[in-house]
């Protein structure tokens, strides 16, 4: 891990001021050598010189200001649960084939402009040698990481209610898939080496190394037995636990931390007690930046709450909603049809102060959201409600509209919209792979 990678050269003394020290030594030098009446004196009857005997020195330019090093910017994108019913599957395979890049294309453009790109993989990978299955029991195919990767996602956390629904076999298959196509994942563990460490992404800006570090746990998992001799394999929620890992991973570099949060109650807007309770307990720790949260299956409200890492506050995402399923009213509550796509906006100041030291610390500066949706009956394909107005072959203007306005009223007045897409400020993040 890295800390900010500053320029600390010192400029060059400027050539002007050399100029003028030569010249101010001289002349005191000169004066020193002279007699009291030769000193430019009004004495009586002692000639003075004339103006064209009079030497003036020059007026020295004065010394340029150092250009100000930039400050680093860039966005972090999160989105809701990715949970593949068995429909879901059935329409990203096409002759024998399975393929998630047609269901995931028309978000492309949303996905491909954020700096470090963050999904929720609700779901196991099935272990090799069985086949994929749905609700109640999970298990998605492979080649869910590989669509994923394709659309431009960074990692994905993967603790969550399902995360041992095909036993530790289905999170090691999970979590190899994960590395394979070389995207980070935290929540869910091969080892208690991996289990302890947070999840590791770097980005190179302006000049500066900036790591990003994700915790993440779940409140349970279904009642589904974990592995007694494998607690680890799966995070659940102890804040005090969450605290401690982003307190060691800040002491070990990190310049924010983001905290992943899968509870509690589905298909319920308002966040209930317990998830309240959470949120402002890591808040209130002053060791994460910002809170995304998953499991309602329905937009939850994004709101700042207190605390934060400097006390001025910390963004929270209670629930982000669906990202990919075959939920909808047809057989849940109708706001399972949508879900928001969270985008945060980071800053880290360039330069130094007068003392030497780094001019500031990074820090979330803003949050915005945008609605996405699935069209179920169109092939489980995702869209943003935005781009999508007018309607689609199977989905009406008027149904859009219906969506968009349910996602506004679970959102909050608190973050603004995002219309639309980003543009990257650089090159795609660095995937610092946990060690087992």
């Amino acid at each position: 891990m890295t800390r900010h990678a500053r320029s600390t050269r010192r400029r060059p003394l400027a050539a002007p001021v050399l100029t003028l020290v030569v010249v101010v030594v001289c002349a005191v030098g000169a004066a020193a050598a002279l007699q009291p009446w030769d000193r430019g004196t009004d004495e009586p009857g002692r000639a003075q010189p004339t103006t064209a005997e009079v030497t003036t020195s020059p007026t020295p330019s004065p010394t340029p200001s150092p250009t100000p090093d930039p400050d680093a910017e860039f966005t972090i994108v999160a989105t809701g649960d990715v949970l593949p019913h068995l429909p879901v599957i059935s329409s990203a395979t096409e002759g024998g084939t399975v393929d998630f890049a047609p269901l995931l294309a028309p978000l492309d453009p949303w996905v491909q402009g954020g700096d470090l790109t963050l999904c929720h993989l609700e779901v196991p990978v099935a272990p090799a040698g069985s086949k994929p299955s749905g609700y109640p029991v999970f298990g998605a195919p492979a080649q869910i990481v590989p669509g994923l990767a394709g659309q431009g996602w960074d990692g994905c956390s993967t603790a969550s209610n399902h995360s041992v629904d095909r036993g530790f076999a289905g999170v090691a298959a999970t979590l190899d898939a994960l590395d394979a196509a070389g995207l980070g994942h935290v929540g869910t563990a091969r080892s208690q080496a991996e289990a302890d460490q947070p999840q590791l992404y770097t980005l190179e800006r302006a000049g500066q190394s900036l790591t990003v570090a994700q915790v993440a746990a779940t409140y349970g998992t279904n009642g589904m037995p974990v592995d007694a001799d494998k607690p680890w394999s799966v995070s659940l929620i102890d804040v005090p636990a969450m605290v401690a890992q982003a307190r060691a991973a800040r002491a070990a570099g990190a310049d924010l931390v983001v905290a992943s949060v899968h509870c509690c109650v589905e298909y319920q807007t308002e966040p209930t007690p317990e998830q309240l309770e959470v949120a402002q307990e890591i808040a209130a720790s002053g060791e994460f930046d910002l809170y995304i949260g998953h499991h309602a299956h329905v937009p939850q409200p994004v709101v700042r709450l207190d605390g934060g890492p400097d006390g001025t506050g910390m963004w929270v995402a209670y629930g982000l909603g669906n990202f990919l399923s075959n939920q909808d009213g047809a057989c849940c509550s109708p706001k399972t049809d949508s879900g928001l796509m969270l985008t945060a906006h980071v800053s880290s100041p360039g330069g130094f102060d007068a003392e030497g030291r780094a001019a500031g610390p990074a820090r979330v500066t803003g949050v915005e959201w945008t609605a996405v949706t699935v069209d179920r009956k169109g092939g489980h394909r995702v869209h943003a409600l935005r781009d999508i107005a007018d309607g689609t072959s199977t989905l009406s203007a008027s149904e859009v509209a219906a969506r968009l306005a349910r996602v506004t009223e679970a959102a909050g007045t608190q973050a603004p919209e995002r219309t639309s897409p980003l543009t990257p400020t650089g090159d795609a993040p660095t995937v610092v792979t946990r060690a087992r």
